[in-house]
C-alpha cells in the first residue's frame, strides 16, 4: 500500500494487477473444475441410464439387452455438477433418511422441469411415462423415488471422491 496525494492509503498498481490476475486465474480454475465435473456427472448419468434400461429390457425378455438414453440427458445429469458442494454440505448436516427424501424430491423436480421444458420446446418429452398409473403428466414416475434416492446417494459419493482428489474447489 502507499499513501495517495490526498492522504488516503491505496494499493499500488502492481498489487492491484496481481490481485486481478489471481482472481482471473482462480476464475479459470473454477471454470475448468466445473467443466470436468459436468462431464463426469453427465457421463455417469448416461452410463447408469444405459445399464438401467438394458436391465429392464432383460426383464421384458429382450436377450439382446437393448438399452437407450437420450442426448437431452447428458446436460441434465451433468447439471448435478453444480450441486456437488450441496451434496457435501447436506451429507454433513442431515441423516441418511433425510438425504434420501431430499434427493428423491429434488430429482423429481428437476426431471419434471426439464421434461416440461423439452416438451414445450419440441412438442415431446423423450421419456414419456404417460401409460404408467404412477406417472405425473407423463414427466415423472412416483415409483422411481427409491431409484432417485439411490442416484442422489451415488452422486453424493462421487462428489466426496472428487473433493478428496482435489477436484472440488
Amino acid at each position: 500500500t502507499r499513501k495517495r496525494a490526498n492522504g488516503a492509503v491505496g494499493e499500488s498498481g502492481f498489487q492491484l494487477e496481481k490481485q486481478f490476475l489471481l482472481k482471473k486465474t482462480n476464475r479459470f480454475c473454477h471454470i475448468k473444475i466445473m467443466t470436468k465435473r459436468f462431464l463426469i456427472f453427465g457421463c455417469l448419468g448416461w452410463c447408469i441410464e444405459i445399464l438401467w434400461t438394458g436391465f429392464h429390457s432383460l426383464l421384458l425378455g429382450d436377450g439382446a439387452l437393448t438399452a437407450k438414453t437420450y442426448l437431452w440427458m447428458f446436460p441434465i445429469y451433468g447439471a448435478a455438477a453444480f450441486a456437488s458442494p450441496l451434496f457435501l454440505a447436506v451429507r454433513k448436516s442431515c441423516p441418511l433418511w433425510q438425504r434420501l427424501g431430499l434427493y428423491s424430491v429434488t430429482i423429481f423436480l428437476v426431471e419434471f422441469a426439464a421434461g416440461g421444458l423439452i416438451r414445450l420446446a419440441t412438442g415431446v418429452c423423450p421419456w414419456d411415462y404417460g401409460n404408467n398409473p404412477l406417472s405425473v403428466l407423463g414427466l415423472i414416475r412416483l415409483d422411481y423415488a427409491p431409484l432417485w434416492a439411490a442416484l442422489g446417494c451415488f452422486f453424493e459419493e462421487v462428489s466426496l471422491l472428487l473433493a478428496k482428489k482435489g477436484e472440488l474447489a
